[in-house]
């Protein structure tokens, strides 16, 4: 394994003044909690902590108005209506969301349509769509995919099908010749949110076509579960729109009423009444990803919908199945590219592509080297005529832009600015390789590039008290952009240390303040007992371990050192 990357700790700036007096109703904690996060007046504060921000119509995008209508003759018409999806957890729930709607609403003829991502790889492809036509599609509705595939789109307009894209991807300079693209990111559309994520935009679609057409007792929050499950899961950031629908989700999830997820929870070993955005991302979203990445997603669609708990509990369990087996994947081709890069730091770009890697595990991997070294990953399969691969970055680097100045070698690319993947003829690699390791060096050679940890406060150890915890949960959920509080204590003592869980993988301290002992929990850190001293320096958030019924307050450590 990689020699632990040494983090740059920062603080947020005290906050001033003003703010502190506009915010004087909450502890000085919460105040400074408040103000990191853009919030300056007493209004905002109670906003954000009740999670009570009103929606946007969905009539401000672009061209809503047009698809609803669409849809809505499709309907009308008996047509056959294809939701043709993706892989990944947005893609499946939001083909799920979709479908059951479409179903509320009178659709006969609705199919779910998911790409393999071995055989036929991300979005619209040709062969999938003359199967379609063959087989009497009318109409296909794009969920998470689709507004790059603009020769594909074309291709279905000759075989007779109308294709409406709902993507939220960055689009190409130029937009597919699609019946209508609905999309935040689309130039100049006016829609105010621009990172929903693809099951977000199809809820938007969803309240559209329900205002519409309402059909009694059926309301678009039933299946907010769903859309807290693909937003968290796809990793979009956790603000404004996003924010509140997750919210909202994680609150309908915790009624247990879909039966695919109890299953999928209690196969897991997990209370889903108590569930949060962390669980969504290290728990539920794995597993449900696993499917697309070994073999079918079709499976995790299938729990999602399914009515039958015994149907659910076998389906739940062949996905955790597959989860270990992706686990075990993961870690053997992350030390296997461990093994293939060459002086790692001092690098800007980190390449590795092999061609007996799994083709669905790559992105995880890639995710891995960017948590290990701090610079972006490119971690691919060599095939003979054709090699695919995931892309990480890190935020000085919009990974996605970076290709787009490589389009000329590529077969088909895009992303976000974070994540990405690419398909380039074999015979061009070795030129994409190095083309993308100029731009990366034009954009970071003069850069240093350490992980930064931004703690939210300096604070004492006995200030952390249960009252502040329950200000902390007002917070949630926590995600790329609304970050979970993490502050800093200095001068803590180490009352013990020892390593806990599978192969010692995480460490398990008693730390003190010199008169309550706190227990806490450094995970992934098992390896780094040697550094632990009588004294340290932590950076930590706060949260409650329950056991044996029991609650009490936890610091789940992100980072520490000797202190001086």
């Amino acid at each position: 394994m990689l020699s632990r990357l040494e983090k740059r700790w920062e603080l947020f700036p005290r906050l001033p003044l003003a703010v502190d007096a506009a915010l004087s109703a909450y502890p000085f904690p919460v105040r400074q909690l408040l103000y990191n996060r853009g919030i300056e007046t007493h209004e905002q504060a109670v906003a954000f902590l009740s999670g009570e921000v009103p929606l946007h119509t969905p009539w401000l995008l672009s061209d809503m108005g047009d698809a609803v209508e669409r849809l809505l003759w499709g309907i009308d018409h008996d047509e056959r209506i294809i939701i043709y999806g993706d892989y990944d957890v947005d893609g499946v729930t939001a083909s799920a969301l979709l479908y059951e709607v479409l179903q509320f609403l009178g659709a006969n003829d609705v199919q779910v349509y998911i790409p393999s991502r071995f055989d036929e790889g991300y979005g619209l492809n040709f062969a999938a769509i003359k199967e379609l036509a063959n087989n009497g599609a009318n109409l296909i509705v794009t969920v998470d995919c689709g507004i790059r595939s603009i020769d594909e789109v074309a291709y279905a307009n000759r075989h007779g099908l109308d294709v409406i894209v709902t993507d939220h991807h960055h689009p190409k300079s130029e937009l597919p010749p699609a019946r209508v693209v609905v999309s935040p990111k689309r130039s100049a559309d006016p829609y105010p949110e621009k990172n929903l994520a693809g099951v977000g935009l199809v809820y938007k679609l969803v309240q559209a076509l329900l205002e519409r057409r309402p059909v009694p007792g059926i309301d678009p929050a039933n299946w907010l579960d769903l859309v807290a499950l693909g937003t968290v899961a796809d990793m979009v950031p956790l603000v404004g729109e996003n924010r509140v629908l997750v919210r909202r989700g994680i609150v309908q999830m915790r009624q247990a009423k879909r039966k695919g997820l109890v299953a999928l929870a209690r196969t897991a070993g997990y209370d889903l009444t108590r569930v949060n955005a962390e669980a969504i991302g290290f728990i539920l979203g794995p597993r449900l990803n696993a499917s697309g990445r070994l073999e079918t997603a079709i499976d995790a669609y299938q729990l999602l919908v399914a009515q039958q708990p015994e149907v659910c509990m076998n389906l739940a369990q062949v996905l955790d199945n597959r989860n270990r087996e992706r686990q075990r994947l993961t870690l053997e081709m992350q030390r296997r590219a461990e093994e293939m890069i060459l002086d790692p730091h001092s690098r800007t770009l980190l390449v590795v592509f092999e061609e007996n890697f799994n083709e669905g595990v790559v992105g995880l991997v890639a995710s891995r080297l960017v948590e290990a070294y701090y610079r972006p990953a490119v971690v691919g399969v060599r095939g003979e005529v054709f090699s695919k691969a995931s892309c990480r970055s890190i935020p000085e680097f919009h990974i996605t832009e970076a290709l787009d100045q490589c389009a000329d070698l590529l077969d088909r690319h895009g992303g976000h600015a974070l994540a990405a993947g690419f398909t380039v003829r074999t015979e061009r690699l070795s030129q994409l390789i190095g083309r993308l390791e100029e731009v990366a060096d034009q954009t970071l050679r003069e850069r240093e590039l350490l992980p930064v940890l931004r703690a939210d406060l300096e604070i004492s150890l006995s200030e952390m008290r249960p009252d502040l915890l329950g200000y902390l949960q007002q917070f949630e959920p926590f995600g790329l952009g609304n970050p979970e509080a993490t502050f800093i204590s200095r001068g803590v003592e180490v009352r013990s240390a020892r390593q806990v869980g599978a192969e010692g993988r995480h460490l398990s301290l008693k730390l003190s303040d010199g008169r309550f002992i706190y227990d806490a929990i450094a995970f992934g850190q098992g390896n780094r007992l040697d550094e632990v001293t009588p004294w340290i320096d932590i950076v930590y958030s706060l949260g409650v371990n329950r056991y044996n019924g029991q609650e009490t307050l936890q610091l789940t450590l992100r980072d520490f050192r000797p202190s001086a």
